[in-house]
């Protein structure tokens, strides 16, 4: 089974996360062995957190799972794209759908999508 090269990348590779219908793209996150292994046995996207050192399922805490529809590596083996059914309509943990919710112009940002949930709510307050 062709599998990614975790070795060549120093055992984490970079996932894109794009919606399976709309072909939005909605994060990228990294994968290790573990993760990857996760995901194809559970369908649900699992990843390697690097800020908190440990596999996590995508949508634990929040309930916005990834349901997985198709998996793709690219021609080196050293990226993988996720086409995934988004549970409870955000990916990203900033409340928005996307995590790429945001467009340059000039020297200004442009919010570009409606925020779906209250980070707070969901997560709690940061250090409390």
């Amino acid at each position: 089974m062709l599998r990614p090269n975790f070795e060549k990348m120093g055992g984490l590779v970079p996932a894109i996360v794009q919606d399976a219908e709309s072909g939005e793209v909605l994060m990228l996150a990294y994968m290790n062995e573990e993760a990857w292994e996760k995901t194809l046995s559970t369908g649900k996207a699992h990843f390697y957190s690097r800020s908190r050192g440990k596999i996590w399922l995508k949508g634990e805490s929040s309930g916005h799972i990834q349901e997985v529809r198709e998996i793709l590596i690219d021609c080196d083996a050293d990226t993988v794209l996720l086409k995934v059914k988004q549970h409870g309509g955000a990916a990203c943990h900033t409340g928005y759908r996307s995590c790429f919710y945001r467009r340059i112009r000039g020297e200004g940002v442009e919010i570009v999508s409606p925020k779906i949930f209250d980070p707070e709510e969901v997560y709690g307050r940061k250090g409390a």
